[in-house]
């Protein structure tokens, strides 16, 4: 069994409510009821995006940190040799 409010807002009308002389063919339930707005989800979407973009900036800093100790240990331990170096030259200005 629906409960009484159910009733309502499926648009019917308890007889008791409708006018002595109405018919209730013509009779129209305009049931409204505000609700409180509900933030969690655009907060918790919100720090969401805000940890993501921190982990991709992380990883990216990680790898960015792995390629140059890479680069700077292949340069330490290759023999003199064997032509593989890492240097940076400075311009000098006009």
């Amino acid at each position: 069994m629906r409960t009484p409010d159910a009733q309502l807002r499926a648009g019917h009308v308890p007889a008791h409510l409708i006018p002595d002389g109405t018919d209730p063919r013509t009779v129209v339930v305009v049931h409204h009821q505000e609700h409180d707005r509900d933030w969690t989800g655009p907060i918790v979407l919100v720090l969401v995006a805000a940890a993501g973009s921190v982990g991709v900036v992380m990883t990216l800093c990680l790898l960015l940190q792995v390629a140059a100790t890479t680069a700077t240990t292949l340069a330490a331990a290759a023999p003199a040799g064997v032509g593989l170096s890492l240097s940076i030259k400075a311009r000098k200005g006009k």
